[in-house]
């Protein structure tokens, strides 16, 4: 029986005010051996969003198959208002899977996909938010640069810029940060030739870049994601889900695959270590505030990004070509041969 009428009939719902979205899927179906530490490494990702943004973002968690014990411990944080959206699925649906679930009703101009074991640093939204605005062809911006990303998806920036001294190799600003990001995923170092220059592209106003993007932490323009599949990936865990997901789509839009020049956000993995809880703990509260930009829209090429990303691999595929390029770029002849 029904009595009366729904007083929010015929509402209309109101416009979204919020410039950014952070997307954190989370996984963590027990808190022993593998797992043990990534409760807390997770309540360190999250706070350091918050302390740390500059504007009014909103944050949504995608629990994926997590036990009772780390979703009682999500809804309270739902309660303290640390957490815009909340999605609890029982059995694990895998990342991506889980990203689209808040991804595919999200509006927000900007949306950062992010692992749960990311620790973000002041400096971190100003630092993308400068990037986009100095380059308005930037469709993904991943606040840590890292090695040899270069090649990967960014064709488009290279046969644009092939000819001008605006992208060239430089050395990396922050070496022992891109070290902390190879330790991150099980290399017990990063040898020098990995961590001595990178790809950066030169705005006209100066703010300099890295060419290329890696997938654990980025934040996209939100018209990208009108180029993903419509259907769910099949894998968990990568296979080709973030690649067809998160990585092509940017390029397919006509979007420049980017990375601030220095490091904003450390990975943590699955070890809490003294240095993140040193970093943690300096944290500074930002002023949040309502970021008033007009940022471009992403246009699609007239060409297909499969007939620039063939042609490119094709040039540099020829030796001597490649090593022409390298040098043309800034390389010396020593570090030529190391790439």
């Amino acid at each position: 029986m029904r009595i009366g009428n729904n007083p929010s009939n015929h509402k209309i719902v109101e416009a979204n005010k919020t410039l950014h979205r952070v997307i954190v899927p989370v996984y963590i179906p027990h808190e022993t051996d593998y797992f043990k530490d990534a409760l807390q490494i997770f309540e360190y990702c999250l706070s350091s969003i918050i302390k740390t943004s500059i504007t009014n973002l909103k944050i949504s968690i995608i629990s994926n198959g997590c036990n009772d014990a780390v979703n009682d411990k999500l809804v309270a944080f739902q309660k303290k208002h640390a957490i815009d959206e909340l999605i609890i699925e029982r059995e694990g649906i895998g990342k991506i899977n889980s990203v689209l679930k808040a991804l595919r009703t999200a509006d927000e101009r900007f949306i950062t996909i992010t692992d749960a074991d990311v620790l973000f640093v002041n400096g971190w939204e100003q630092a993308i938010l400068d990037v986009f605005k100095a380059f308005p062809k930037a469709g993904a911006v991943c606040p840590t640069p890292v090695f040899r990303k270069h090649f990967q998806l960014t064709s488009n920036i290279w046969l644009k810029y092939l000819f001008s001294n605006r992208l060239k190799f430089m050395p990396v600003k922050n070496p022992a940060a891109m070290t902390k990001f190879a330790n991150s995923i099980g290399w017990p170092w990063l040898d020098d030739k990995y961590k001595d220059v990178y790809a950066t592209l030169k705005a006209t106003n100066g703010t300099v870049a890295m060419v290329g993007c890696s997938h654990f932490v980025a934040t996209y323009k939100r018209e990208v994601f009108t180029e993903i599949p419509s259907e769910n990936t099949e894998f968990k865990i990568r296979g080709n889900s973030e690649h067809i997901y998160t990585d092509v789509p940017v390029i397919k839009k006509g979007g420049y695959r980017l990375s601030t020049e220095d490091n904003y956000t450390y990975h943590m993995g699955n070890i809490l270590e003294g240095w993140m809880v040193d970093i943690y703990k300096n944290l500074k509260e930002e002023y949040k505030s309502d970021v008033k930009f007009n940022f471009k829209m992403l246009e699609k090429p007239l060409i297909n990004y499969r007939l620039s990303e063939k042609c490119f691999n094709f040039l540099i595929s020829i030796g001597w070509l490649k090593k022409r390029i390298f040098k043309m770029k800034g390389l010396t002849d020593a570090q030529v041969q190391d790439f």
